[in-house]
């Protein structure tokens, strides 16, 4: 595995392997790595000649009081991971390097990025879908690989490769989840073990929602509620929201009449929660 931490030196690289006519799969991340990153990295191997992952903690994604300074890190663990997943360069960059003078150019995906995690975290999505476009940029990937666990993101990114004719093929890979059903994150290290077990109805709450709907009913609050109700059975979770939007076009609905993303936002201890399931 080939360690790039310059631009331009991972540029010329992958320039070399697009002129052997090499396909080219990408996996943006910001380490910490876990299973879900993994998995993604594991369709990548089987999908493409040559994969590429990035690990860079995007400072401009994070609010004034959000975790950007604590967020966990760890270099050695994750080139290690990524060296027996098989990757073939890995990308370092550090701040400096991707933001070398003050950003003036940004990429606003609206509407999609205005609800659920986008009202609680103003200028979140901006930052994701900026240094994004940067990455494609940079790496020129052939397919990218994106988890559903932050499908707001997910669909944001979709968009924008779209609208801003992106020649890249976006591939979404299901949620990878630990054995008591709880969306693997970086940010569950946050946790404690007693808290790692409290987080296991995270998951829960939202296959009572799921139920609901397999057992005929279609009215939204009435899923929501439901929801809701599971999650108020442990004190120490502080729901932020929950969520059932079209899956597609994250608009608010009334009724499940077509796909829906059901999703959340919680806090417990240190960490903030995000997960969702598809439902319809």
């Amino acid at each position: 595995m080939y360690v790039a931490r310059k631009i331009a030196e991972l540029r010329k690289l992958l320039c070399d392997e697009k002129k052997k006519g090499k396909s080219i799969g990408f996996v943006p991340t910001m380490g910490y790595l876990h299973e879900g990153h993994l998995e993604l990295v594991r369709h990548s191997k089987k999908d493409n000649d040559i994969t590429v992952v990035s690990i860079f903690v995007n400072p401009i994604q994070f609010g004034p009081n959000e975790d950007l300074r604590s967020y966990p890190r760890d270099e050695a663990s994750d080139l290690k991971k990524l060296e027996a997943s098989g990757v073939d360069y890995a990308f370092l960059p550090t701040v400096d390097e991707m933001y070398p003078e003050e950003l003036l150019t940004f990429v606003q995906v609206d509407r999609l990025s205005e609800p659920m995690c986008g009202a609680f975290r103003p200028g979140h999505f901006r930052g994701v879908a900026t240094v994004v476009a940067k990455l494609f940029n940079i790496v020129q990937p052939d397919r990218a690989y994106f988890g559903m666990k932050d499908y707001q993101q997910l669909k944001v990114i979709e968009k924008m490769v779209k609208d801003l004719n992106f020649p890249v093929q976006i591939v979404a890979v299901q949620t990878v989840r630990e054995a008591n059903g709880l969306a693997m994150s970086s940010r569950n290290s946050y946790l404690s073990e007693e808290e790692r077990k409290q987080a296991s109805s995270i998951y829960r709450a939202l296959l009572k929602g799921k139920e609901l709907y397999e057992a005929g009913v279609r009215d939204a609050e009435a899923i929501k509620n439901a929801v809701y109700d599971e999650l108020s059975k442990v004190p120490t979770i502080k729901v932020q929201y929950v969520e059932l939007r079209d899956a597609e076009t994250l608009e608010d609905i009334k009724r499940v009449e077509k796909p829906a993303v059901l999703a959340l936002a919680v806090f417990l201890g240190k960490a903030r929660l995000i997960d969702n399931i598809i439902i319809g």
